[in-house]
């Protein structure tokens, strides 16, 4: 398998017309709302708005174009995923409010299926649920402690189920599998047929969405555009990694890479040794987080965490594409499926996700201010974009709902610290979780690094 026969560019967005086919802002506007981001939480937040109060004017605001970003650029997990875990929940919440926040996002996995059939979006929605492996044989525990810490909060048992070897070989085909976890709650989508489709049915609301025109600034009374000003009583950031381009906002959530392969379609046979018969999504337990799904067109597309963080939050277009990383994705890729060495790879591509400085994403409106705000998803952003924006969508529209009490809700970030401190520690994580992963291969054992690195991202549980 080579990187040299891949196109640098998303697989998705050979479905979808990737260009800016809307007009710029060219003058004033006036609206109710202001969203700046067509992406998921934006076009969530829009579209449900819309639906609760249709006399509302929401305008959109977009630097390049629909799904541009993230959501037009992710792995296809649509899962019920909390970054640092729910365990992390549970301890920084209590167990009832932990298990209110699962049930919301188990819920937005069905609610993402359920819109996209109402609403004509053929996004190859297929819930087989997310199977994680343990390929180690001490991660084993890992699997048992998931499936048992998710039951002592209330969690069903057939949503989150631990499988023997045989189990998990059955789901999941690779190399050295020892047991593994499922995940009933999850989904695999083409994201760009997503979020294009979801674009259209805001539109068809009434919701106006403005291409190739980026947010120079945020102020109080709405959003300065190089094209005009958008005027507006409330304005939302939806921006996600690329916030930190805002003014005032570099230090908030910052971009970090994830980094993405597609192999060409696979032949039945081949599938047939894999698996993921139900297009299952995957990943392991390693510390250097990998994913993977079978696409409606029998691909296998592939990503993982591990390109370095560039100083001053920076995003530029060649990050997308750095031949060491996709290299070292299909040694990974090969070595947990040896009958994919000679197929050809079609597309190799990346993109920048958002962080926050505790590793918790958050949902805020501050009424006062107009401000509302959303994301840290730091990579688990399909259902949790959904939930988001619905979310902002009821605090907006005043609405008493068992989403406005989450516990995420009005959930306030640390600042990051100055560069270069910035730089230093987030890259010094990185390097620790690959350092961790080659001891933990090596010894079968849990490495040391790992738990320096979970206490850097504020995970105490």
């Amino acid at each position: 398998m080579n990187i040299s026969t891949a196109r640098l560019a998303p697989l998705w967005w050979d479905a979808v017309d990737a260009s800016a086919t809307r007009p710029a802002i060219s003058s004033d506007v006036d609206v109710d709302v202001a969203i700046v981001g067509a992406g998921f939480t934006g076009l969530w937040c829009a579209y449900h708005l819309a639906g609760f109060d249709p006399s509302l004017k929401i305008a959109v605001v977009e630097a390049n174009h629909v799904g541009f970003g993230a959501s037009g650029r992710n792995g296809g997990w649509c899962h019920a995923e909390y970054p640092l875990g729910h365990g992390q929940l549970a301890h920084d919440h209590g167990k009832e409010a932990a298990l209110r926040q699962m049930q919301a996002l188990f819920a937005s996995v069905d609610d993402v299926g359920s819109i996209a059939r109402t609403e004509g979006i053929d996004c190859d929605y297929a819930k087989g649920g997310v199977v994680s492996v343990a390929r180690l044989p001490f991660q084993d525990a890992y699997a048992r402690e998931e499936v048992e810490h998710a039951n002592s909060l209330g969690v069903k048992p057939d949503d989150i189920v631990y499988l023997s070897e045989s189990e998990a070989k059955a789901r999941l085909n690779a190399t050295n599998v020892v047991s593994g976890v499922w995940y009933r709650h999850g989904a695999a989508i083409h994201p760009a047929k997503l979020v294009h489709g979801l674009a259209r049915a805001a539109e068809s609301r009434g919701v106006e969405i403005y291409e190739s025109s980026r947010a120079t600034a945020i102020r109080r009374d709405g959003v300065v555009t190089r094209g005009g000003v958008v005027s507006a009583d409330v304005t939302v950031l939806a921006t996600e990694g690329f916030g930190s381009q805002l003014p005032g906002r570099k230090r908030i959530v910052l971009p970090l890479y994830s980094l993405m392969v597609a192999t060409e379609p696979l032949s039945d046979i081949m599938w047939d040794d894999i698996g993921l018969a139900n297009r299952e999504t995957f990943g392991d337990f390693r510390n250097l987080i990998i994913y993977g799904q079978r696409t409606a067109d029998g691909r296998l597309a592939f990503g993982g965490r591990g390109a370095p963080y560039h100083f001053g939050s920076r995003i530029k277009p060649s990050f997308d594409t750095p031949d060491d990383v996709h290299t070292e994705l299909v040694r990974v890729l090969v070595e947990m499926f040896p009958q994919l060495d000679g197929v050809t790879l079609t597309h190799r591509w990346g993109g920048a996700l958002g962080v926050s400085r505790d590793w918790r994403p958050s949902v805020t409106f501050d009424r006062e201010a107009g401000v509302a705000v959303a994301g840290g998803y730091v990579g688990d952003g399909v259902a949790t974009a959904q939930l988001a924006g619905r979310t902002l969508a009821e605090l907006i529209a005043g609405l008493d709902t068992e989403r406005t009490t989450l516990p995420w809700v009005s959930h306030e970030w640390p600042s990051w610290e100055v560069e270069p401190f910035r730089w230093i520690g987030i890259n010094a994580g990185l390097a620790m979780a690959r350092r961790a992963d080659r001891s933990e291969e090596r010894r079968n054992r849990p490495s040391k690094l790992s738990d320096v690195g979970n206490w850097l991202r504020g995970k105490r549980r």
